[in-house]
């Protein structure tokens, strides 16, 4: 089968997805409970870059609630949906993402035991350090569990579910000694980005930007490690090497991602999926067009969450699992029928 129509596809889907996520930013920043006309948030943004904004109620909006917001949700998303990608390539199984091998249940576990120590014992950079730690170990516990299952694919849903579970029984006992602090935190397990800072940003951008150059590194390899694993050795890829990086990669993404925003799931699952049959399995393309379609993914489901049910705020976890888990039975079934669905 030719590539010509996948490498066209990529020139016009990249420029198509950044346009898209611009698009995307400002339309974020114009809605909320004080609606502002894209004309005055763009003279405002470029006043305030030009050291003459002035501090009224409209520019205190725009920076220290939605800028941030829509900042870290691109940051976010962007890391989601190259995480995903990274778990794909990694276990060779389009249904992989780091929610539903349980990565993100395991990460959930460090960073609610970090929340409940915050103030007391650690700092709040404990949390996602905490979450990284136990996010690794639920990559590396998968991982292991899906080698020695025997048939890699299949033992690794398996394995991805048992993982879940036990994390998410780790959560549910860490949440019964939360005392007065068990609202905030069920609430901030659904996940949102609502009480999203520039603080938070500053956590998560240097991370996301870290794993687009790495990925963007790895992606020749990554393309070579899709033939087999003997064949890539052949062809001169340390394959142990890559796994290693890979799977640092998916844990420190997406463990850091869920101590800033919660549990929000589908999207790694979801945006790769998606963008491999519009451009092909070509990593040089997919990496920036993943990172790109998970930011605008996010950006969208976080827009709804604060405006369709204004003042309310619905959790934005609920609406990616709304619309990602149909898909991921869809997805389930056709390779249970054997139709790709890649």
């Amino acid at each position: 089968m030719s590539c010509e129509p996948h490498y066209m596809s990529s020139r016009w889907a990249l420029p198509a997805l950044l346009a898209a996520v611009l698009a995307g930013a400002l339309a974020a920043m114009t809605v909320g409970s004080v609606s502002i006309p894209a004309g005055e948030v763009l003279h405002r943004l470029w006043t305030v870059l030009c050291g003459d904004g002035a501090a009224d109620t409209i520019n205190r909006i725009l920076l220290t609630t939605r800028l941030p917001r829509v900042v870290l949700a691109l940051a976010v998303g962007g890391s989601m949906g190259m995480a995903g990608l990274t778990a794909q390539t990694l276990f060779r199984n389009p249904l992989a993402s780091p929610y539903v091998i349980g990565v993100s249940n395991g990460a959930a576990v460090g960073a609610v035991i970090g929340m409940l120590l915050v103030g007391k014992f650690i700092g709040f950079a404990a949390v996602p350090a905490l979450s990284v730690v136990c996010g690794l170990g639920s990559t590396v516990a998968v991982f292991a569990l899906a080698r020695r299952g025997g048939y890699f694919n299949q033992s690794l849903l398996l394995a991805g579910i048992a993982v879940s579970a036990f994390g998410s029984a780790l959560t549910a006992g860490a949440l019964y000694l939360a005392g007065e602090r068990l609202q905030t935190l069920v609430f901030w397990l659904m996940g949102g980005l609502w009480q999203a800072t520039w603080r938070d940003v500053l956590v998560m951008l240097p991370v996301c930007g870290a794993s687009l150059v790495m990925l963007i590194v790895l992606a020749p390899a990554m393309n070579v490690s899709l033939v087999g694993h003997r064949s890539a050795s052949d062809l001169g890829v340390n394959v142990r090497r890559l796994q290693n990086g890979l799977l640092v990669l998916v844990a420190v993404t997406t463990s850091v991602a869920v101590s800033l925003t919660g549990v929000i799931g589908f999207v790694g699952l979801i945006v790769p999926h998606l963008l491999r049959t519009i451009m092909g399995a070509d990593h040089r393309g997919l990496v920036p067009a993943c990172a790109l379609g998970g930011a605008l993914l996010l950006l969208i489901a976080d827009t709804l969450a604060r405006t369709i049910a204004s003042p309310a705020e619905v959790p934005v976890g609920i609406l990616t699992a709304l619309v990602g888990a149909p898909a991921f039975l869809w997805m389930l079934q056709r390779r249970s029928t054997g139709r790709p669905s890649a």
